[in-house]
């Protein structure tokens, strides 16, 4: 553990599993889960930037955040028994990590996990999805707050026009809701997320959806 309590719980391939409130739980678990995932992505910042110094090429990761009830423990059997964590609050998690790439997006809470945050921070809701292997939706928000004014300019414009956006695209409105995403493009045309929804409107207006609509996502993939 560091002073943020997280316990590094596994390496699962080229990821790690961290959890906050185990073994031993704290009043504020999803911010410091969330301030962890803030300074990893500002300290990539810096090794990126050593990296291209030295001729090598940057690298990026994606952060999934959830907060639930999940179970603890030794897990396993008397041969190999490991503490670990399981339970479908840990699959989320893992699925928002994974969807961080097809999102274009570096750090995704869940709605559950953003409700119970103290501190404040720069953040947009981002979609309604159905992850692999569930039925029902989660609410999914990126945290921006690893941004410099260099790396997002005019991040508050930028984030109202998104909301935008997104309560136009919700309506049905899918040409104004192409025009408030292009301009946030035009403030930040780095943003992969505004681009995938220009991609999306532009599927709407030629394959509309069934009138009964949610606006619902289903991510096919984990």
């Amino acid at each position: 553990m560091n002073e943020l309590g997280e316990m590094l719980d596994k390496f699962i391939g080229d990821a790690i599993m961290a959890t906050f409130g185990t073994p031993l739980a704290h009043d504020d678990d999803p911010d410091r889960g969330v301030r962890a995932a803030i300074n990893m992505i500002r300290a990539l910042y810096g090794f990126n930037a050593r990296r291209v110094e030295e001729g090598h090429k940057p690298i990026d990761i994606g952060v999934g955040i959830n907060t639930d009830t999940i179970v603890s423990g030794n897990i396993g059997s008397p041969k190999r028994m490991d503490y670990t964590v399981i339970g479908d609050g840990v699959n989320l998690a893992s699925r928002l990590e994974s969807a961080c790439k097809q999102y274009g997006t570096r750090i995704f809470v869940s709605e559950y996990t953003f409700k119970q945050l103290k501190g404040t921070y720069r953040s947009r809701e981002v979609d309604q999805v159905v992850v692999k292997g569930k039925t029902q939706p989660v609410k999914i928000v990126e945290l921006l707050d690893y941004h410099t004014d260099e790396t997002f300019p005019n991040i508050v414009e930028a984030l109202g026009r998104f909301r935008d956006g997104i309560q136009c695209y919700r309506a049905r409105k899918w040409t104004d809701a192409e025009e408030a995403f292009s301009e946030v493009l035009h403030l930040q045309p780095e943003d992969k997320l505004s681009q995938l929804y220009i991609d999306r409107c532009h599927h709407m207006i030629d394959d509309p959806p069934a009138d009964d609509w949610d606006g619902v996502w289903v991510m096919q993939s984990k």
